[in-house]
């Protein structure tokens, strides 16, 4: 047995002749209490701050508990032994090619002089999470560790450091991904988040039966893939940055250090905790958010679903369905919005003002957040809606054109082909679509406005597009309407049916993975910007979407609070409305109004109170 005062001694050959007997290697499952487990990369000092700088941009897979002082080349290390340690305890990398597996550093005393060691918090255990939260563990078969995988995700790149995030998973069953989340906020706070819950092809991984490290944990028919970052991730990027001579631990063994103080597990506050949602079936896909996210965006929700025009739309109401809209916006890359509602079919332009403000609303934010964001409109209608939006980047409503497209329809294979890289279903152009105010098309096949009036001549089918994407995974769509004959409300036809005046006439026949429903309809693209903003400031949804990797975001927030919807930026939307004789809704004049109802004293009241709830935590 070592002696554990060799862990003392004070001079540094001493030091770093013992350290290979001294470091302390066991199975990441295993923990030994007052012992803090730990990975460890051993650097050329020349590199040692730049990998600081990784670390720091990728804390996720690599949580930096210390470098080493120069005159010390290795932290202190637990010389406790263990008779079930089963791995050797280093890994040799020459050039960026892994050499050899080594049980001593004995005989590159003389090169650690020159090398800088870095220790990396391997303190939450995945395990430990599975078994309180009474989740039976599926061990790998032999010694080895659970799978972890090499993904297409590219960590934040520093100077001479760039490799793509590593991942454990372990398989949860369905039922139990809410209990798991609260084990790992329970155990590992922030830290012990996953960062994808769901289809490992999101991720880049081909095939889960084959792991980049260790073993296969098999998945069974209910279960969901659940993937955390790994500090494997370290192996990728010693091998990225080609040191002459590089050691790392072995993968699935860590090493036992002291540490002079102890950070608490639990670092978010209980308002943090973090819920799971599911926003895709094809894909598997789950988002998570905060609680206090969540709850902000009902409020956002029951805020827009007053019924000022006493249509029954209360009937047509799902819980959370602004929330998984939000979320899946959230996620998404690239967005195609659509809106137009032709009603008043005895002028020019037919359209009315209900529908294109809160569509440039929604825009406005997702190209706030980044997103590639375009319009698809009536064919007959693209002069007035190029109007529109060139005059609201003029005035100031929105910060760059939007690209605006139109759809003529014909085929099943055209409405893939518009949507899809050369048709490919494998290559989607967009990764959501979103109509708001939109015609949408009764079972008859013809389109109706509340009167029951057939206006089937004026409206393009750019129902099929929504009706192509349910067949092609990776896209999803939203349909926010105030009627039940809007685009994307087929998902609560039978409600609008029995509920709504006309509606078994008028009722729209296509669905959309997502039905938004407000007192009018731009008050439903509103609030998707404000539920998109309330996301992208949530700490829990901000970690999960950048995977862990790379900076915050959330440092975009004044930007992004700029981009909000304001009382002055939807009165300058209307005004262009207007100018362009645009029409309200119900009472058909060329006004300040929507829908019958007033810009000052209804519309301005609803966007302030939208605003204040979601910016209400400064």
């Amino acid at each position: 047995m070592v002696p554990f005062s060799l862990l003392l001694r004070s001079r540094l050959p001493s030091a770093i002749r013992h350290l290979p007997k001294a470091a302390h290697i066991r199975n990441t499952a295993i923990m030994t209490e007052g012992l803090q487990p730990a990975s460890v990369v051993v650097l050329p000092r020349s590199l040692a701050p730049a990998f600081e700088s990784f670390c720091q941009a990728n804390c996720g897979p690599l949580p930096l508990l210390r470098q080493s002082e120069p005159e010390k080349v290795l932290p202190r290390l637990s010389a406790v032994p263990d008779r079930r340690t089963i791995c050797p305890q280093f890994q040799k990398y020459e050039f960026g090619v892994h050499t050899g597996i080594l049980a001593s550093l004995e005989e590159f005393s003389e090169q650690l002089k020159d090398m800088v060691t870095f220790t990396l918090d391997c303190s939450f255990s995945i395990d430990e999470t599975l078994e309180q939260a009474g989740i039976p563990r599926r061990d790998p078969a032999g010694p080895s560790h659970a799978g972890a995988y090499k993904t297409t995700v590219p960590c934040a790149t520093t100077a001479g450091f760039c490799c793509p995030l590593v991942v454990t998973m372990r398989p949860i069953p369905k039922g139990k991904l809410e209990r798991l989340l609260q084990a790992a906020h329970s155990i590992g706070g922030q830290k012990g988040q996953p960062i994808h819950i769901g289809d490992p092809e999101l991720l880049g991984i081909k095939e889960l039966s084959k792991p980049d490290y260790g073993n296969y944990v098999e998945c069974r028919p209910e279960d969901v893939p659940v993937f955390w970052p790994s500090q494997l991730t370290s192996l990728e990027a010693v091998i990225s940055c080609k040191a002459p001579l590089a050691f790392t631990s072995t993968p699935g063994c860590t090493v036992k250090i002291l540490t002079d103080t102890v950070s608490p597990a639990n670092c978010l506050t209980p308002e943090e905790v973090p819920e799971v949602h599911a926003i895709s079936k094809d894909p598997l896909h789950y988002s998570i958010v905060s609680a206090t996210a969540v709850q902000k965006i009902r409020g956002l929700e029951s805020t827009i679903a007053i019924d000022p025009g006493n249509r029954g739309i209360r009937h047509l109401l799902h819980k959370d369905e602004l929330l998984r809209a939000a979320l899946s916006l959230s996620h998404a890359r690239s967005i195609l919005v659509t809106t137009g509602f032709p009603t008043h079919v005895n002028h020019e332009p037919p359209e009315e003002t209900d529908g294109p403000p809160g569509a440039i609303a929604l825009a406005a934010f997702l190209q706030a957040l980044g997103k590639e964001t375009s319009m698809v409109v009536d064919q007959r209608a693209l002069s007035l809606h190029t109007k529109l939006v060139e005059e609201a980047v003029k005035q100031g409503v929105l910060k760059t054109p939007i690209p605006i497209l139109t759809y003529r329809g014909g085929s099943v294979e055209d409405a893939q082909a518009f949507l899809c890289k050369d048709g490919d279903p494998k290559s989607p152009r967009f990764d959501h679509l979103v109509a708001i105010e939109r015609a949408g098309r009764a079972a008859d096949g013809s389109y109706y406005n509340a009167r029951k009036m057939n206006i089937k001549h004026l409206v393009d089918p750019i129902d099929d597009l929504f009706l192509a994407a349910q067949k092609i995974p990776g896209i999803s769509s939203t349909g926010v309407g105030d009627g039940g004959n809007e685009l994307g409300m087929g998902k609560v036809k039978e409600a609008v049916k029995k509920n709504i005046r006309n509606g078994d006439v008028i009722a729209c026949d296509v669905e959309a993975d997502f039905a938004v429903i407000a007192g009018v309809s731009n008050w439903g693209g509103y609030a998707l910007a404000c539920a998109l903003y309330i996301l992208n400031i949530c700490d829990v949804h901000e970690r999960y979407l950048r995977r862990a990797t790379g900076p915050s975001r959330v440092a975009g927030e004044q930007s992004w609070t700029r981009a909000l919807p304001s009382v002055p930026k939807e009165e300058k939307m209307l005004s262009i409305l207007v100018q362009n004789q645009v029409r309200s809704g119900i009472s058909g004049i060329v006004g300040m109004e929507v829908d019958g109802l007033p810009f000052s004293g209804v519309h301005d009241e609803m966007i302030q109170k939208l605003v204040d709830a979601t910016t209400e935590h400064k």
